[in-house]
């Protein structure tokens, strides 16, 4: 049995963010950390944005000192005892805590019946394999037209490969844009040289004599069409991992349901980042959130409250995505059941996209227009009401 003052499931951001905020707060505290990864904690992120531009893949990981935290790779946790306050593993090696940090994060929704070749892209390990398989021009799949879909679409379309988009919304990341702005990407990808095939849903993946065959058919026309690729990489979201939480009989949800400390129904385990349902109190729901700033912020926040803080987890996450020469930052709550109003400066060149409730503003997305997050997120926690004609020019270059 190995003791430890302070245990974290996940080797992740926020799992690293956790690690970080406990030494601030309590240096002598005994850290362990966990991950099935074989690698140490590092930014994902780049997974489909810089390191297909430049970026060396050392340059993501985040440094943790040796004798910070006890790091256990390649390790999967299988039990949580909350009452013994004890966790299992794999190995059967059990471990005791004071406090737990569950930051198992999310896996690759993977399609059906797809072979085994085909890559359902999340981590590290996907990003290298599809580099080494990709090593000359090829002619490439990519499933999903929302955030991972857009990014990994565009990236190995700058690095030479022949594209082909398959999703079923109307346009790419049409289940969060407007309309207008949604088929104004499909075309902006078309001209950039990617085969955009919007409306359609695929029926099956196969492959023989190392290629692949993928059969799609258009949503509304039933019209059916198929194509041979050298490789499919598929990008359609995540599904939190909430299965220890599950079996040691924490409440769980859309995730793993939280406090506004972060805390679970057993208040010595904590959860955050992408695996945490939180009360987004800025915006009075539940919500869950899958980019990089709330695995990082969650994570620390959970660290020192761990460590015997109270604070409330406040926070408005924000996230961002670049896409060819266009790019956005987006904060809040960006559902299409809310109103939209776009105040463009240039027609999906630049512009704020306003997401109300009864006027009030629920979400922005920054269209090409940097540094407004911290302005955006005070006017959504102000929480004024807005006629349309008062969101011109509200921001501006």
């Amino acid at each position: 049995m190995k003791v430890y003052n302070y245990i974290i499931i996940g080797g992740g951001m926020t799992g690293s963010a956790a690690v970080k905020a406990i030494k601030n707060n309590d240096p002598d505290g005994k850290i362990a950390m966990f991950s099935e990864e074989q690698y140490e904690p590092y930014d994902r992120p780049p997974l489909s944005k810089g390191l297909w531009s430049g970026q060396e893949t050392a340059k993501i990981f985040h440094s943790i000192p040796e004798k910070s935290v006890d790091l256990y790779l390649k390790t999967t946790i299988n039990q949580i005892d909350p009452e013994a306050k004890k966790i299992s593993d794999d190995k059967s090696q059990d471990y005791t805590y004071d406090k737990l940090l569950i930051a198992t994060g999310g896996h690759p929704i993977q399609l059906p019946n797809a072979p085994e070749e085909v890559i359902s892209y999340r981590t590290l390990d996907d990003y290298k394999a599809l580099k080494e398989l990709l090593a000359h021009e090829s002619n490439v799949c990519v499933i999903g037209g929302g955030f991972i879909g857009s990014e990994i679409a565009a990236a190995l379309n700058q690095n030479g490969h022949h594209v082909t988009m398959v999703f079923p919304e109307i346009g790419i990341s049409g289940l969060r844009f407007p309309k207008d702005l949604a088929l104004f990407l499909n075309d902006y990808y078309r001209e950039n040289g990617i085969q955009v095939h919007n409306g359609f849903l695929v029926k099956s993946i196969s492959k023989e004599n190392g290629k692949y065959k993928v059969t799609f058919e258009n949503a509304d026309e039933g019209a059916i069409e198929e194509a041979i690729f050298d490789q499919v990489v598929v990008g359609i979201g995540i599904r939190p991992n909430i299965e220890l939480a599950k079996k040691a009989n924490l409440e769980v949800d859309d995730g793993i349901v939280v406090n506004e400390h972060l805390q679970t129904s057993d208040p010595d385990i904590f959860a955050a980042g992408d695996v945490a349902y939180f009360v987004n109190i800025p915006l009075n729901k539940r919500t869950r959130v899958e980019h990089e700033d709330h695995a990082k912020k969650s994570g620390a926040l959970a660290g020192r409250n761990m460590c015997g803080m109270e604070e409330k987890y406040d926070h408005l996450p924000f996230f961002y995505s670049d896409l060819f020469d266009l790019g956005y930052e987006a904060v809040g709550e960006l559902d299409k059941k809310l109103e939209i109003v776009s105040d463009w400066i240039e027609p999906f060149k630049k512009g704020t996209i306003f997401y109300l409730d009864e006027g009030k503003i629920r979400g922005l997305i920054f269209w090409n227009l940097w540094g407004k997050v911290d302005e955006g997120i005070k006017l959504i926690k102000e929480g004024k009401t807005y006629q349309k004609d008062e969101l011109t020019g509200l921001f501006s270059e």
